[in-house]
């Protein structure tokens, strides 16, 4: 991120101008000069941007789509995509998130119906908008699946679905467990990241997760990652290192792909709060990151207790840090507003600094050392 202006291959386009563009534009423009742009999640440091032109965009989505229907026979797939199924995709949708993004392109190019449910919705209206779509299949965080699947659990879903999408989360062995056992389906993770949205997939019987060869190279050395992008042309990537941990397996027999396993990646908490009425519903921290404010170099979420938290901003510049406080306000107010949660109350806290973890590398964007009274 530090050299992204000198880095990229193409003219006319700077960090800070998709700062700008991420900030002012709505999600209905989706490019910024013919480059589909996306943001990361920022889990191990300022959020950062990452273009792909058209064709790499398109190669990347045939990776989704191939990992969304990985396992499947082909006339379990012409069977399933020729009724034009209801998919639900539930997750952060109001932002420049690449799974957001590449989901929806992804459910248009096989013609089939959508529904965005996004992660600040009230949980009350889980039920009421699940109900009247009737999805075929979901896709969504594994936090949110989990959630989903709770619901079901307690009879306060009907669902009858034949495929369960898990990314953007790692997803845990006892998890997967626990939506097979709820959902009855088969339940499929994809493995990516902002650097490039199809690295792999996981159906939990390949014996690890299969790495896209085809599409990226990577390679452990002294237990990092490195990743080499094959078909993003706009923003090479070459031996970028990635701080999730991985074990490379050889590839199973008959397969051209390598395996893995995942040892550590990012997995947040949830800030869950209490309502006026008793009830509990919650915040997702990729509903309520990706800040954009010139001279915010960091900040994290902190649980003060069940109706309040805490941001806490890096912020060097004394002179910023007023009107940087009045934009975090407005946004978390907006997010607020929208979950129907206005009675918990929230406050801006400056810091020096905000450090990773030093266990994974990377910044957890919710800290966890509130915990509830004993």
């Amino acid at each position: 991120m530090e050299h992204f202006d000198e880095l990229i291959t193409v003219s006319n386009v700077t960090q800070e101008e998709l700062c700008r563009f991420d900030a002012m534009e709505s999600m209905r423009k989706k490019t910024f000069r013919h480059y589909h742009v996306i943001h990361s999640s920022g889990s191990t440091g300022k959020p950062g941007y990452f273009i792909y032109d058209q064709d790499a965009w398109e190669e990347m989505l045939l990776g989704i789509v191939r990992g969304a229907l990985w396992g499947m026979s082909i006339s379990q797939i012409v069977k399933l995509l020729s009724k034009r199924p209801n998919i639900l995709y539930i997750a952060a949708t109001q932002g420049r998130y690449g799974g957001a993004m590449a989901v929806g392109d992804g459910i248009k190019g096989v013609g089939a119906k959508q529904m965005y449910l996004d992660i600040n919705t009230p949980l009350q209206e889980w039920a009421q908008r699940i109900h009247a779509f009737k999805p075929d299949v979901i896709i969504g965080y594994a936090s949110a699946l989990k959630i989903l699947g709770e619901l079901v659990e307690n009879d306060q879903v009907t669902l009858h679905v034949s495929r369960v999408i898990s990314c953007g989360e790692p997803l845990n062995p006892g998890l997967r467990t626990f939506l097979e056992g709820t959902f009855h389906a088969d339940v499929v993770n994809i493995y990516g990241a902002s650097e490039s949205l199809a690295l792999g997939v996981e159906t939990g019987i390949e014996g690890g997760m299969v790495l896209f060869d085809d599409l990226n190279i990577i390679e452990v050395e002294n237990e990092k990652m490195y990743l080499t992008c094959l078909y993003n042309y706009a923003q090479p990537l070459i031996r970028y290192e990635i701080t999730d941990r991985l074990i490379l397996k050889e590839p199973l027999q008959g397969s051209p792909f390598h395996r893995a396993e995942i040892i550590l990646a990012r997995d947040e908490d949830m800030l869950w709060f209490e309502r006026e009425n008793g009830e509990q519903d919650f915040l997702h921290p990729l509903a309520v990151e990706g800040f954009c404010s010139e001279g915010l170099l960091d900040y994290q979420f902190r649980k003060t207790d069940q109706f309040s938290f805490e941001i806490l901003a890096e912020v060097p510049n004394l002179n910023k840090r007023e009107k940087i406080q009045k934009e975090i306000e407005e946004q978390i107010k907006k997010i607020l507003i929208e979950k129907k949660m206005t009675h918990i109350h929230f406050s801006v806290r400056f810091v020096k600094e905000i450090l990773p973890d030093p266990r994974t590398g990377k910044k957890p964007l919710i800290l966890s050392d509130w915990c509830a009274p004993i």
